[in-house]
């Protein structure tokens, strides 16, 4: 069933309320679209509200940039205890494994990608054209999910780390998002066409693509069983 961002978020910030002691993930479909601004641009809160004409807006309490939810993606959160070893390390480091558990799942699904290794950050940003600081989606960072042929964001990577506990969250682009929505509401409608230019679906590589229904399902079998293999049993958070 689809969720609302709100519902997201509160699920990430009960998850971290205590000592994570095993992993837990959930995964989130969602049927209208919500602006999850960072915790740094709580400040833009009232007027991008204003300007989203009725579309629901919430400030999350990580960092980051402006994030447009709805029936184009598919979200996940993945709680880790700090000894994990996808999370043991570098923060960046971070990443890795659960950017290479996309990966794979993608290209089950006949979507070419491939995770950004650190070192390649940089010059793939700049092939892709001007970045987009305020959006989640308007630049490239370590380990994200690209297209494999031009390196357009596929899946967006974020965490929240604290002393008990490390979230790791994602979102994949199913479908083409509402890139003009989500400018216009934060006051920048000539950023659309770099969001365009910066981003792809996975519908728009592969145009038989599953339903994002579906892919969330078989999303929760992935993290699951790479949970599983790793030697951690996952306690799955309820299905929606």
């Amino acid at each position: 069933m689809p969720t609302t961002a709100e519902e997201e978020q509160a699920w990430s910030a009960e998850q971290l309320a205590r000592p994570v002691l095993v992993p837990r993930f959930a995964v989130w479909t969602h049927a209208a679209p919500a602006i999850v601004l960072g915790c740094s641009q709580r400040s833009l809160e009232p007027a991008v509200r204003e300007r989203a004409r009725g579309v629901p807006v919430l400030v999350r309490p990580s960092g980051g940039g402006a994030v447009l939810t709805g029936p184009w993606m598919v979200s996940s959160a993945l709680v880790l205890p700090p000894q994990h070893p996808w999370v043991a390390g570098r923060i960046n480091e971070s990443y890795r494994g659960l950017a290479q558990m996309f990966v794979a799942l993608l290209a089950g699904l006949g979507v070419p990608a491939r995770a950004l290794p650190p070192a390649d950050v940089a010059e793939a940003d700049a092939r892709l054209g001007p970045t987009v600081p305020w959006a989640c989606y308007g630049s490239l960072a370590s380990w994200e999910v690209v297209d494999a042929p031009r390196g357009r964001k596929l899946v967006g990577l974020a965490q929240r780390r604290q002393r008990h506990g490390v979230a790791l969250v994602a979102g994949t682009l199913v479908e083409p998002p509402d890139w003009a929505l989500l400018c216009a509401a934060l006051g920048a409608p000539h950023d659309v066409a770099a969001m365009q230019a910066r981003t792809v679906a996975c519908r728009t590589l592969a145009p038989g693509f599953v339903t994002a229904a579906r892919y969330a399902d078989l999303l929760r079998e992935a993290l699951a069983r790479s949970l599983r293999d790793g030697g951690f049993s996952a306690d799955r958070a309820p299905a929606r």
